[in-house]
């Protein structure tokens, strides 16, 4: 199961890598025209705020446990991104954008399994 988490974690790291990398470094008009509505919605402050949120949380699922370094980070970061999801999710409800909605649901349910994991019968020592 350790295998496991770290396989989750891992796959995490990279999909919230990239999508934070992208709100972060891209500018908002170009994440839109991408096909991305919601960015409409917010100031290009608030995209930043959550690409930052993003890579941090990307991070914290992989750097404490690889550097055994305050482990304790790792469950952390995974329910932060439990919490990205959330908000994730009921923007995307208040928008009607099911298919994103699932995505969503998706990644949450992988987040609170490392958590879940990493807090519960599996730390990281």
């Amino acid at each position: 199961m350790n295998l496991t988490l770290w396989v989750i974690a891992g796959l995490l790291a990279a999909v919230f890598a990239a999508a934070g990398s992208m709100k972060l470094f891209q500018p908002k008009e170009k994440i839109v025209a991408s096909g991305i509505k919601w960015p409409e919605d917010v100031s290009d402050t608030t995209v930043k705020l959550i690409g930052a949120v993003e890579v941090l949380g990307a991070v914290g699922l992989i750097a404490p446990a690889a550097l055994h370094i305050a482990p304790v980070l790792v469950p952390l970061a995974a329910v932060g991104l439990v919490a990205v999801m959330i908000g994730a999710a009921v923007v995307h409800a208040r928008r009607r954008e099911a298919p994103m909605i699932a995505i969503n649901v998706v990644l949450l349910i992988a987040a609170a399994a490392v958590a879940w994991g990493r807090f519960g019968p599996y730390p990281l020592t």
